[in-house]
């Protein structure tokens, strides 16, 4: 039986990988995940870089999907603003696939 105290004093590099699944298994089972809170998404975002962030992509695949049409309706363009409605975008986005 592995003792759960001797193990969190234990340097990493010492312990066998047995030793070190039961330690993680053990410390995920004590984290109060009341801390947690959801991810909050902001209704809007701004131009190319914003639809870059709300996608996880690069600028220029961000400028291919504006390009591409498949959010043209959440988009609101004056000149050179652009404005995106965020959960329209992601909406869209999922029915086009």
């Amino acid at each position: 039986m592995m003792n759960l105290e001797t193990l969190k004093e234990k340097p990493l590099f010492q312990m066998t990988g047995e030793e070190f699944i039961f330690l993680q298994n053990k410390l995920n089972h004590e984290v109060p995940l009341k801390n947690v809170q959801p991810e909050k998404r902001e209704k809007h975002v701004y131009g190319i870089l914003g639809i870059a962030k709300l996608f996880g992509c690069s600028k220029s695949s961000a400028n291919r999907i504006k390009k591409s049409g498949i959010i043209d309706e959440a988009i609101i363009q004056n000149g050179r603003k652009i404005i995106v409605d965020a959960e329209l975008a992601l909406e869209l986005m999922k029915e086009s696939k």
